[in-house]
Order: structure tokens, then C-alpha cells, then sequence
């Protein structure tokens, strides 16, 4: 970290003797203020729910501008390696710092691919679960458990562990996302081909049977590799600071990808594109077409309760680059399948021009986000909408990684150990 010539000074009302607070400067973005000492010096913590205004690390990984719409990794632009790079390419970058050369893409994608397949007894593994469990919850069974199949790796402060559980990681994640998927439908599992690249790989696990060969699309792998690509991490969200968080006790890397997994459940994180999904699918169960500009109006409406779901987002007040990525990948599907009079996907286009037009959305800045291409594009691959989760929990577990590889290797990395604001009951004995 670089500490900037200038001092915040933080100044009390009650006459208390002020304080100086040393400010760092990032390679790009906010400066810090360091409030390490804050307590020690005045008895006081911070108070900062979700941790909007609390910069939990330093990282040299992913940068967000939300102002401008800009998605960095590792200081590339994200439309570029969209554009330019596979998944296995982005992969190497998020690890090691610098996109691979020849030599090192071959050996990178040659040994990931060789670790595919997962441990056998895992197919048995699964039968414990419930045919109709959600596809999350087998996922953070799964990813749980491997640390007691593959228990050699599981030291996280052993960088070689960490280096094998990584590639173990990336390699087996499509194999359980498609097991999970081939155990809900009660068809069965199809092993891994390591002639196929990742992305082709992983449709081939999903769609192909024994008794009929699956033929990878090209125009459909590209756009798998591509969602892949766009989920691979986003900075300190929820999923990731849990990863860090949970690894911070030292617990071994898969167990913390685990929590990651869990946390990215939930509806307001990986869960969006399932919810956009629904959403439209309501909207055309009452009504289709005809009743968009109604349901949008509601969507104005505050009392009204209805949500907009796959537009706006936390970080981005621009239009959120990955969206602009997505909507061209969602249109060249959609093209390839002949599904562009699909009522799903009108629907969804006229959600999109509403949105885009209007000036209540406009004004207020809720451009379409990556979530509401992503899941189109999804269920017109043929992927279920229970699945969407779990095919972006794969694509984030290089990030969760590479975050997690990071916290380890920083000598100012502690145990997490948030503070509070206690408002309960002061002491006070028991009277019985």
C-alpha cells in the first residue's frame, strides 16, 4: 500500500482530543482512511452495516468502476478478454497475474482438463440426496465433501495444497454442476471428454446420454464460455468476502469455497437470474405483451410491491459492462435456435425497451444488468432455471480461489473479526 501525503483528522464535539488517521492511495479508485488503531486510541469502533464505506483488504485481483461502467481483472478490461480470451485463459490471469503465453495456455488447459472427472465414490455420494433437492444445496453437499475426498490438499497454508485444490476446484466444478443436474432429472452421468474444450465439456455433460452422442454448437459453447468469462469474479462482494472470511480461520480451501457456494444462493446474490426468470414468466402467465406496460407501471408504483427484477445494480450506477456483453451473446443464441419470436424472450425484449426508454428507469439509472441476459440466454441453451445458480457458482470458483490464495499470502491478513454496536439489554441478575 502507498500512504498518501495527506492525514484525515477525526475531531470530537465533546472537546475529546482530536486524532490523526493515515489515508492510503489505491493503484485506481477511493483512497482508504486507516482506522486500524481507531479503537485503541479512542475507545470507539466504526459503525458500517453491509460494509459499504469498509475496504476489508487490499487486492491487486478485480477493480469496479461504477460510475463509468468499467470491470477490470487483474487491469484488463472485461470487454476485452470477453472478446479475446476463453474462460481457462481468464482462469490463468485471476491466479497467476498475467494472461498465459503459448506454451503456458497449453499446459494450464492440459491440466485442467485432466482433472475432470471426480472421484467415483462421489457418484454414490449423491444418492443420499433427495431427486427434487435443489441444485445448491446438492452443490454445497458436494463441494463440501470434496475436502474429504481429495483430504491430501486441504492445508491452506501450504501453497502447493493450494495450488492442487485450485486446479481440483476449476476442473470438477462443470462435472458436479452437470452430476447435480443429471441426478435431478434421474438420467445418468456422463464422464468427462478431455478432447472437448471447458465449455464444450460441460454442455456435453449436460445434454448428451449414453444412447445418443451430444453435438457441441459452436455458437452455444462461445456463449457458455462467455458467461463463464463475465461471473468469473466481481471484487468484494457477499460470496467473496464469506470465502476470505471463512478462510481467515485457516479452514482448508474447500470447505471455504463451500461457503462461498452457500452464500451465493441466496436471491439477492447468485440467485438474480433465477428471480429475472420468474419475474417474466409471471408477467406472461397474466397476460404476455399486453400487459407489460402495465406491470412496469406497478414496478413505478412504491405501494404496489412489484420488483424489477435483472435491471440496476449495487455497484454500477452506468450500465454495467457485462450486460453489454451478454445482450450481444444473447442475441446471437437466440438467432442460432430460432427462438427470436420465442414469447418469453419478446417479453423480455419489451421489458428491455420499456426500461431503456422510460424516464423513471432512466433517471434512476436501472439499465439492464448481466443477470437478466444471462438467464435468457440459459433457458434457451435448455439449462433450468433451478441450475442458473449453481452454472455461476462454477464460473465464480476461480475468483473465490484467487481472492482466497490472496488473503493467505498478505502478512497483514488476521482472522475475520467484525465488531458491532450492542443495543440489548444492559447487565443485570437473575431473579427467579
Amino acid at each position: 500500500m502507498k500512504l498518501s501525503e495527506n492525514k484525515a483528522t477525526l475531531s470530537f464535539a465533546n472537546g475529546k482530543q482530536p486524532i490523526e488517521l493515515p489515508v492510503y492511495e489505491g493503484a485506481i479508485g477511493p483512497d482508504v482512511i486507516d482506522i486500524r488503531k481507531l479503537y485503541g486510541q479512542t475507545g470507539m469502533f466504526t459503525y458500517d452495516p453491509g460494509f459499504l464505506s469498509t475496504a476489508s483488504c487490499q487486492s491487486t485481483i478485480t477493480y469496479i468502476d461504477g460510475d463509468k461502467g468499467e470491470l477490470l481483472y487483474r487491469g484488463h478490461p472485461i470487454e476485452q478478454l470477453a472478446e479475446q480470451c476463453d474462460y481457462l485463459d481468464t482462469c490463468y490471469l485471476l491466479l497467476k497475474g498475467e494472461l498465459p503465453n503459448a506454451s503456458q495456455r497449453d499446459e494450464f488447459h492440459q491440466l485442467v482438463l485432466k482433472h475432470t472427472m471426480v472421484h467415483e465414490q462421489m457418484h454414490f455420494f449423491m444418492r443420499g440426496f433427495r431427486r427434487d433437492a435443489h441444485p445448491m444445496a446438492v452443490l454445497t453437499g458436494l463441494v463440501g465433501a470434496m475436502s474429504a475426498f481429495y483430504h491430501e490438499n486441504t492445508d491452506i497454508h501450504n501453497a502447493e495444497h493450494r495450488d492442487r485444490a485450485a486446479i481440483q476446484l476449476i476442473a470438477k466444478m462443470p462435472t458436479l454442476v452437470a452430476m447435480a443436474y443429471k441426478y435431478g432429472k434421474g438420467e445418468p452421468y456422463m464422464y468427462p471428454k478431455n478432447h472437448l474444450s471447458y465449455a464444450g465439456n460441460f454442455l456435453n455433460m449436460m445434454f448428451a446420454t449414453p444412447c445418443e452422442d451430444y453435438q457441441v454448437n459452436p455458437v452455444i459453447e462461445r456463449a457458455m464460455d462467455r458467461i463463464f468469462i463475465l461471473h468469473a469474479d466481481h471484487e468484494q462482494n457477499a460470496s467473496t468476502s464469506t470465502v476470505r472470511l471463512c478462510g481467515s480461520s485457516g479452514t482448508n480451501p474447500f470447505a471455504a469455497i463451500a461457503a462461498g457456494v452457500a452464500c451465493l444462493w441466496g436471491p439477492a446474490h447468485g440467485g438474480a437470474n433465477e428471480a429475472c426468470l420468474h419475474m417474466l414468466e409471471d408477467i406472461q402467465k397474466n397476460g404476455g405483451l399486453a400487459k407489460v406496460g402495465e406491470f412496469m407501471e406497478k414496478v413505478k408504483d412504491k405501494n404496489s410491491g412489484v420488483r424489477l427484477m435483472g435491471f440496476g445494480h449495487r455497484v454500477y450506477k452506468n450500465y454495467d459492462p457485462r450486460a453489454k456483453l451478454m445482450q450481444q451473446t444473447c442475441n446471437e443464441v437466440l438467432t442460432e435456435l430460432g427462438l427470436e419470436k420465442d414469447p418469453l424472450f419478446a417479453l423480455a425484449k419489451k421489458v428491455e425497451q420499456i426500461a431503456l426508454e422510460d424516464d423513471y428507469f432512466v433517471q434512476r439509472k436501472l439499465y439492464p444488468n448481466v443477470d437478466f441476459y444471462s438467464g435468457i440466454v440459459q433457458r434457451a441453451i435448455g439449462i433450468p432455471v433451478k441450475l442458473f445458480t449453481g452454472i455461476f457458482a462454477l464460473a465464480r470458483t476461480v475468483g473465490w480461489i484467487a481472492q482466497l490464495n490472496e488473503m493467505i499470502g498478505d502478512p497483514e491478513y488476521k482472522i475475520g473479526r467484525p465488531r458491532q454496536l450492542y443495543v440489548g439489554a444492559p447487565r443485570r441478575d437473575v431473579k427467579l
